[in-house]
């Protein structure tokens, strides 16, 4: 949490004017930079592509799309950005599915007291730059595994064609991926490849 940005680039969407520049006024006094501010759920997913910005602040109640399908949309495209929901309706109820559809990562009451707004700002952002480091990690790993997985069938095809050992198959793919200056699962798919019925 210590790499966080002591500015963090936030997209305010929220279609009621005052309210949206009174936003706008706090988050600057707080040490933040507003990259765009828009008044419906549409221009905030259009907005949020064009600037990617660490967190995006949206009024639950907007016309068009609403904060909630925005905040999906924009959680879907842009996984690294925070998406905190606010709204003035204190009745308001949401289900625990739209939480999980929406992507955010905070439910903010209007007016929000400054320390808060903060506070959960750099808790979001913090937040969505965790799961995006984890996401991306369980697909390295996924892929890890992929590789290991198609190199020790490279590796048994090598052996029953060459009649090696089990390192010597390893060395052969090894220096050919060292040769050629390409990774060894390409090697291994290209063993796979030119076995008859096999394909990688």
């Amino acid at each position: 949490m210590s790499d966080l940005p002591s500015t963090i680039r936030v997209l305010v969407a929220e279609d009621n004017p005052l309210e949206r520049s009174t936003l706008v006024e706090l988050l600057t006094v707080l040490g933040h930079m507003v990259v765009a501010e828009v008044e419906s759920g549409a221009d905030a997913i259009e907005q949020a592509r064009q600037f990617t910005p660490d967190a995006v602040l949206l009024d639950v109640h907007m016309p068009g799309a609403n904060g909630v399908q925005a905040a999906e949309e924009i959680a879907n495209t842009l996984p690294g950005t925070a998406v905190v929901l606010i709204t003035g309706d204190l009745s308001l109820s949401l289900s625990i599915a739209d939480v999980m559809r929406s992507g955010a990562v905070a439910l903010l009451a209007k007016p929000t007291p400054p320390t808060t707004l903060d506070a959960t700002l750099r808790m979001a952002v913090g937040r969505a730059r965790e799961l995006l480091a984890a996401r991306k990690e369980a697909a390295d790993a996924k892929q890890q595994l992929e590789s290991r997985k198609l190199i020790e069938r490279a590796k048994g095809i090598l052996m029953r064609r060459t009649g090696s050992s089990e390192q010597e198959a390893y060395r052969i793919m090894q220096r050919s991926s060292q040769d050629r200056s390409v990774p060894m699962v390409d090697i291994a798919k290209a063993v796979l490849d030119s076995e008859p019925g096999m394909k990688s």
